[in-house]
């Protein structure tokens, strides 16, 4: 008998979208059921799929999509679409302000519960895959230090961020690990870094006719959770340069764990993972499909509520039974 394919829904479609609905296309176990915008549905050019409808239409399709992928930003996007579509679908975001991440998880889990979904929250590679290693580190080698470093690349989050400033047309937001520092962490002296000493920001923004710039590069640089924390340079340019300069949206970053073991501390163990990546928001949304299948396994399940990538078993996660998994992959 062959397998019902599961149902998938795409809530906004920037660079996030796209990507989701790119990587549906390689997912045969999935179905792209419509992608829902805020925008006029008559101007958006997919990729594939030509069912595009308003946002407004989205509550009548619960019995329609098995997962919603949620694919706003976190700045002011997700903070409400979260909490309301959770009531009506299973989902998955990206969620990505990490000082703001418990809050979103508690008020996911309480409307998840109660309307019996399955919410799966701040999935992507940070937090996400690079959490998961953080916690493994500590797990092996809880005597040691974790450190996370981001880029050299763009940040969609951040550039998102930006853009949602009054005058500003577009930007986008170059994040560059400090050299020196990751050089120190790979020696194995596990220095004391503040966040300002492991990364700098570096904006690129195309404002409208008539802003002061001066206003709207304090508002950047003392933006809290996003930049007030790091030496942030901004440079405003034209709108060509601010297209240019994003290209792809390549990114990357690594997550090195560094402790010591022995009777007396003498053996040196170094933990690293890295990503190097030609597309931020192409793998981002790797990732989301993956989860998006096991958000509908636990839904299958009844095993409602919100979800962090702590939470989900990793065998959920591939379209393969169980036995395949255990025979193929481990």
């Amino acid at each position: 008998m062959k397998q019902q394919k599961i149902k998938i829904g795409i809530l906004g479609y920037g660079n996030i979208g796209r990507g989701v609905e790119i990587a549906l296309r390689n997912s045969e176990d999935m179905e792209l059921v419509g992608i829902f915008t805020r925008r006029d549905p008559l101007i958006i050019k997919s990729v594939y799929c030509k069912n595009i409808y308003s946002v407004n239409e989205l509550e009548k399709w619960q019995d329609k999509i098995d997962v919603l992928i949620l694919c706003g930003g976190s700045a002011t996007d997700l903070p409400i679409q979260g909490p309301k579509y959770i009531k009506m679908f299973n989902t998955v975001d990206s969620f990505d302000t990490h000082s703001n991440i418990p809050k979103y998880y508690a008020e996911m889990n309480e409307k998840a519960l109660a309307n019996e979904k399955v919410g799966i929250i701040s999935i992507g590679w940070d937090p996400g895959l690079f959490s998961l290693n953080r916690l493994l580190d500590n797990a092996f080698l809880s005597n040691g230090k974790t450190y996370t470093f981001w880029g050299e690349g763009v940040s969609q989050g951040h550039s998102d961020a930006i853009r949602r400033i009054e005058g500003v047309v577009d930007a986008v937001q170059f994040t560059i690990p400090v050299v020196e520092s990751v050089e120190k962490v790979r020696s194995g002296t596990n220095p004391d870094l503040t966040t300002r000493e492991k990364h700098t920001r570096e904006c690129y923004v195309a404002v409208k006719d008539g802003y002061d710039k001066g206003i709207i590069e304090k508002e950047i640089k003392e933006m809290p959770s996003y930049f007030a924390e790091y030496d942030t340079f901004v440079h405003f340019v034209s709108l060509e340069e601010v297209k240019e300069k994003r290209g792809a949206m390549p990114h990357g970053g690594f997550v090195i764990h560094s402790a010591k073991t022995g009777i007396n501390n003498e053996h040196k163990q170094l933990m690293e993972f890295s990503l190097n990546l030609d597309s931020n928001p192409e793998f981002t949304a790797s990732i989301m499909v993956a989860f998006a299948r096991a958000a509908y396994r636990l839904a299958l399940k009844k095993d409602y509520g919100a979800k962090t990538i702590f939470d989900i078993p990793l065998k959920l996660l591939v379209a393969k039974s169980e036995e395949e998994v255990i025979k193929e992959l481990l």
